[in-house]
């Protein structure tokens, strides 16, 4: 798809959670369809129309990572959206076409359970295939290179949360 037709689409309206354990460490999620590299995300997905913020990103956290409110609770939030655009091979494959890229809105939650609580399978399709905790500073080389400045950004927005 053309730039300029991109120029028209908008921004999907999207949440992620930075999931931190005991140990301040992160949560993150190698996707099922991941084909083109070793990419690992946090979760996230976009709101309903008319949703919650805040219970689109317990109910992505949920759907995601099988974790609950019961083992998790929002510390919390970034003061503004961020922003990202697709890369222009994507753009018009995900989302029906409709969106350019996504407006997130990133949460901090504190995990108070153990691995066990943690079921890939909580959600079918699943959308992660493996996990894993790393350190935060580890979160923007492991997301595909587009979504790095999110990545640094949601870093330093949690930095004295975890």
């Amino acid at each position: 798809m053309a730039r300029s037709k991109a120029a028209t689409l908008g921004y999907r309206p999207c949440v992620g959670v930075m999931l931190v354990n005991a140990e301040g460490r992160v949560f993150v999620g190698r996707r099922i369809d991941n084909r083109e590299g070793d990419w690992w995300q946090m979760p996230q997905g976009g709101v309903d129309e008319g949703e919650d913020l805040r219970e689109a990103a317990l109910r992505e956290l949920h759907e995601e990572t099988g974790v609950t409110e019961a083992h998790a609770s929002i510390i919390g939030k970034m003061d503004d959206p961020i922003r990202y655009d697709l890369p222009d091979e994507l753009i018009g494959k995900l989302w029906g076409g409709k969106y350019k890229g996504q407006e997130q809105v990133w949460y901090c939650a504190r995990f108070t359970g153990s691995d066990g609580d943690v079921n890939l399978e909580a959600h079918d399709p699943p959308e992660f295939c493996d996990w894993k905790w790393v350190e935060p500073e580890e979160l923007p080389e492991l997301i595909v290179p587009f979504k790095k400045r999110v990545y640094r950004a949601v870093v330093e927005a949690f930095r004295d949360l975890v």
